[in-house]
């Protein structure tokens, strides 16, 4: 069993994380934490602790100051950052302290469940020890990597679906799948496919704008989560 402990500021946020990490087989979750020295004095005490998935807005210090606390104290937990901030600068400091993997909020339990699916593949595949050949080596690095998109569809394309998926998130307010398309590069015809893949989901919600010749125009806006 993979013990975690699950950090956020927001205590909501927190128990449902806690409550999504519960429902992939393998993992336990040993406590919350709501701040960066609650999670370290939890740390103290814990008899055992695999894995952190750790906020990076914290109300005493980021995400990354802690790892870097964690890392002076000897502790040499695994760090998945599961938060809001997508800067790039944060993401490149993320990769530099040792985080394992990065989940950018909102997101849906199967975006959460592939990369703890991914950290348990990473364990297996570590747990043999001795030396390892190339092949061995590219199969480690391998186990870090989870799909954006789990379980697409035969036919979807899993860097298309990241490209849709990433401007509809980070759009100031609702996207047709024209704009979609011009934002992106792909065809209106492929956005739209996407987009309808995204609201099938869950991950995007569909609204509609009518215009002076009364047919609606279908707009797609990122469904707030997590």
């Amino acid at each position: 069993m993979i013990e975690v402990l699950v950090v956020d500021d927001d205590a909501r946020v927190a128990q449902v994380n806690a409550a999504y990490v519960e429902k992939v087989p393998g993992f336990h979750v040993v406590g919350e934490a709501h701040s960066a020295a609650d999670a370290l004095r939890r740390m103290e005490a814990l008899p055992r602790l695999d894995l952190v998935l750790l906020d990076h807005y914290l109300p005493d210090e980021t995400g990354l100051e802690m790892v870097q606390e964690m890392r002076r104290r000897g502790h040499q937990t695994d760090v998945i950052m599961v938060t809001a901030a997508r800067d790039v600068s944060t993401v490149q400091a993320a990769m530099r302290h040792g985080a394992l993997q990065y989940l950018v909020k909102p997101f849906a339990f199967a975006g959460l469940r592939a990369k703890l699916e991914a950290y348990a593949e990473l364990r297996r595949t570590l747990d043999g020890g001795g030396e390892a050949e190339q092949s061995d080596v590219d199969r480690i690095f391998g186990a870090l990597s989870a799909p954006s998109e789990p379980g697409l569809p035969k036919g979807h394309s899993p860097t298309t679906a990241e490209l849709v998926r990433r401007c509809l998130m980070n759009a100031d307010g609702p996207l047709s799948a024209q704009e979609i398309a011009d934002r992106t590069g792909v065809s209106r015809q492929t956005a739209q496919r996407y987009l309808k893949l995204l609201e099938r989901t869950g991950r995007a919600r569909l609204t509609l704008k009518y215009g002076d010749a009364g047919r609606p125009e279908h707009r797609y806006v990122w469904a707030t989560r997590g």
